[in-house]
């Protein structure tokens, strides 16, 4: 198998911004659905040449992926909710995957790493640890390391759950397999970390206990299927890749497109007949 090099040079992009107004928010997941179909399908009104030249790999992550760049945009709704023994066992186990850093001197951690690259490309020997064979999967460098430092070890665990779970899904995204693509394409690695990210945030997992809605669901949802946070990371990929490609994004668009992404999940964890990770609506893209 050889790997095809992927171009990164800025482009003309069309796109639509989903606005909250085109969201039927009735709580029902029906609802959802419909308007789900209707944002990635309709025809982008508003064209927009992006003309900023990259100013180096790393803006991937000091600059567009930025952590301040994302608004808190889900209910401000806050509720009282006693938890149950296994709800507050499995949440503080998914806090502690979130301390746990990348270390590319634990065996462990180098093993994983391999393994990734063997699922995403098992006919593609690799040459090493740190080689430029990366940059090909959309690491920012020769050595995948580097990048982990925005979500640590967590990130790399939810990529692999991705390829082992929902393989053709994972695919279908690395090697960017479905719909008019950019010119200048988000890098699928450093995107799976910053989604990795997103999620902690948007679920709060850096507080002692969340009390909005979307994050009291979902640590029911966590209560009944210890995997419902790696499945969820599953869906908010392929959800944003869909949305990227609904608004023909390209490189400047990307933190609009992951604040669409974060807005979207928050409302369909708020939805009233969601109760298992795979009601969301979202769940579907992971299937097509």
């Amino acid at each position: 198998m050889r790997l095809r090099h992927r171009k990164c040079i800025p482009s003309c992009s069309s796109h639509h911004r989903v606005d909250e107004d085109d969201y039927p928010w009735r709580h029902k997941k029906g609802n959802v659905l419909e308007w789900l179909h209707k944002t990635l399908t309709r025809k982008p009104i508003l064209a927009q040449c992006i003309t900023t030249a990259m100013v180096g790999p790393r803006t991937w992550i000091g600059g567009i992926f930025s952590r301040t760049g994302l608004k808190r945009s889900g209910s401000n709704k806050y509720i009282d909710f006693k938890w149950t023994p296994v709800q507050e066992a499995r949440y503080q186990r998914l806090q502690d995957r979130t301390n746990v850093p990348y270390d590319e001197t634990c065996i462990e951690h180098q093993k994983a790493l391999v393994e990734l690259w063997n699922l995403a490309y098992p006919n593609v020997t690799l040459q090493g640890l740190i080689s430029d064979q990366w940059k090909e999967m959309g690491w920012q460098g020769a050595n995948p390391s580097t990048d982990f430092r925005g979500c640590g070890f967590l990130s790399l665990e939810n990529l692999l759950f991705f390829a082992k779970t929902f393989p053709t899904a994972f695919r279908r995204l690395l090697f960017k397999q479905r719909g008019i693509r950019a010119q200048w394409e988000y890098p699928f690695a450093v995107a799976g970390i910053n989604v990795s990210f997103m999620l902690t945030q948007m679920l709060e997992l850096y507080s002692v206990k969340p009390r909005c809605l979307h994050c009291v669901n979902f640590v029911k949802i966590l209560g009944e299927d210890e995997e419902a946070f790696d499945v969820l990371y599953c869906i908010a990929f392929a959800l944003m890749d869909a949305q990227w490609l609904a608004m023909h994004a390209s490189y400047m668009e990307f933190n609009e497109v992951l604040q669409v992404t974060r807005t979207q999940l928050e409302r369909e964890l708020a939805l009233e007949d969601i109760h298992r990770i795979r009601d969301l609506p979202a769940f579907n893209l992971l299937d097509t």
